[in-house]
């Protein structure tokens, strides 16, 4: 059986034969798809490639930034720190330092102060006069000073005294006193040589001065064993008077005495 054409109502009764149909082809295994448009897959083809490269070298230099900021920032706080450290401890030594300084000055100044307090205190100087049999001889000491006659000469021989800020220290050749007093009786010649040989080698200086309107040596250095200090003798008649101080810390006090010394033979 023959099938028909169906007449078109709008064609004047002409006949259309239907187009004809194309059997369909399943394409083949392999072969690109015919829309070529699509550059991205969803299971990450070759469309996907660049961009994935593009995203690891991105995170690379992400990572890289990072470590160097890490980096830095260790190093910035290590120096801080270090400084830090530095300065506390250099600021310490300020401080003590400071401190120290500021309790030398006050040290100086209390030392100053009882200094001042203790010469004040020394005036009015006493009168001291020696035996009138060995000639007028006079000079004034610290009225702070004690005064001890160990020889008073009544019957002949030296005359001795020993004078001390407040109490005289025990006689010896080893103890110290502010002031010792001898009137020998010998010449002064003869006392004189006998400090030659400490001048010589150098234990002695020696110098010449008037006292009393007289000529006197004054010997300063050694003068006894681990004493440092000063002696003066001057001739008195036919006798020889020795001043002599223990220490040198009485030797401000010392030449205030000789400027003193009054002698009338």
């Amino acid at each position: 059986m023959q099938n028909n054409p169906t007449p078109n109502p709008a064609s004047n009764g002409s006949m259309i034969e239907p187009a004809a149909q194309q059997p369909f082809a399943p394409a083949a295994p392999g072969a690109t798809p015919l829309n070529t448009g699509a550059q991205l897959t969803s299971d990450g083809g070759a469309g996907a490639a660049p961009m994935v490269n593009k995203k690891t070298r991105s995170t690379l230099i992400e990572t890289i930034l990072l470590v160097i900021t890490s980096i830095l920032a260790i190093v910035f706080i290590w120096l801080y720190i270090q400084k830090f450290i530095e300065w506390d401890a250099l600021s310490m030594n300020v401080d003590g330092e400071i401190r120290n300084a500021v309790a030398a000055e006050v040290a100086k100044k209390e030392t100053q102060m009882e200094e001042a307090f203790a010469e004040r205190e020394k005036d009015p100087y006493q009168d001291f006069a020696g035996p009138v049999d060995y000639g007028s001889f006079s000079f004034k000491y610290p009225r702070t000073w004690s005064q001890y006659i160990a020889k008073d000469a009544v019957n002949g021989g030296d005359y001795e005294a020993y004078f001390n800020p407040y109490a005289v220290n025990p006689v010896s050749n080893s103890t110290i006193n502010a002031l010792r007093l001898r009137i020998r009786d010998v010449s002064f010649d003869s006392v004189a040589r006998s400090y030659e040989s400490s001048i010589k080698n150098g234990k002695l200086t020696l110098k010449t001065q008037t006292v009393g309107g007289v000529l006197a040596n004054i010997y300063t250095g050694e003068v006894a064993k681990d004493m440092s200090g000063a002696v003066m003798i001057l001739k008195l008649r036919d006798k020889t008077v020795l001043l002599q101080t223990d220490s040198m810390n009485f030797i401000d006090d010392f030449y205030r005495i000789i400027e003193s010394v009054t002698l009338v033979e």
